[in-house]
């Protein structure tokens, strides 16, 4: 029978897990994305991934490892995926992060701002990363979790003038701003202007009330709004991490669904 083992093709008459590889000290087995100790029976057209804990893989094994705990045939979908994330504070950076690690292959990152220490709250930045671009601290970060990830940064402020260059390449863009105007200004250029791209907004997420008031809607073909839609930063009512990046999650998402080509559910 013909299985994929770290994402390459092998043909065997072996038929168990344990058969196949006899000594599991120090490794983690995958089978089709359910990783077991158990001697499980291995069938036709199987996928095996077996990670050396504490070594650092080659560029195809890293990707079959990653893509092992997906289901199957997300990931060489989503590795030939592109998205623009404007925006690279609470939500931005934390959507990045959930993007990397789905193994989404090209984030455009774009932002003019520094990190500063009242980030440090909500954000995805460390005490090393003081006074850098955003762009460039949140780049380095996420080549930490995949190296093979294609990067490109624009360190920018984002205006009605330069929106439509800035995103006419990318077919998703998250809208990650705490301005108002700045998101209307983003929202606004993108839909007017670049025709094949769709926008996961977000809009109502400061404070501490409940997360179950967080959801993702669908305002038309081509723009989402993930939040409560109406809980905005206020004096005594701020942007915390837990919410903000429940936000953040929903708009990576509903990326994710937007890339396997599924709507609202």
């Amino acid at each position: 029978m013909t299985i994929t083992v770290n994402g390459k093709t092998v043909h065997t008459d072996t038929r168990s897990l344990h058969a196949l590889i006899p000594d599991h000290t120090g490794r983690v087995v995958i089978l089709n994305g359910f990783q077991t100790g158990d001697d499980l029976p291995l069938a036709d057209g199987d996928c095996v991934t077996v990670i050396e804990k504490g070594v650092f893989p080659p560029q195809d094994v890293l990707e079959a490892m990653m893509a092992a705990r997906h289901s199957p045939g997300v990931f060489q979908k989503v590795k030939h995926a592109r998205v623009a994330i404007a925006g690279l504070g609470g939500l931005g950076s934390h959507i990045a992060f959930a993007l990397a690690r789905t193994g989404v292959g090209h984030l455009h990152l774009v932002d003019f701002d520094t990190v500063e220490p009242s980030n440090l709250n909500r954000q995805c930045y460390r005490i090393r990363d003081l006074g850098k671009p955003k762009t460039q601290a949140l780049a380095a970060q996420l080549a930490d979790v995949n190296p093979y990830l294609t990067i490109t940064t624009d360190c920018v402020r984002v205006t009605a003038d330069n929106a439509a260059a800035l995103f006419a390449d990318d077919p998703f863009v998250c809208e990650a701003f705490d301005a108002p105007d700045a998101k209307a200004t983003l929202i606004d250029a993108v839909l007017s202007h670049c025709p094949n791209s769709i926008v996961v907004a977000a809009s109502g997420m400061a404070g501490y009330d409940s997360c179950n008031d967080i959801r993702t809607r669908r305002i038309t073909d081509r723009l989402y709004l993930c939040g409560d839609g109406q809980t905005a930063a206020c004096p005594g009512y701020g942007l915390m991490a837990p919410r903000v990046s429940v936000c953040a999650g929903h708009q990576a998402n509903m990326i994710l669904r937007l890339i396997l080509g599924l709507d609202m559910p």
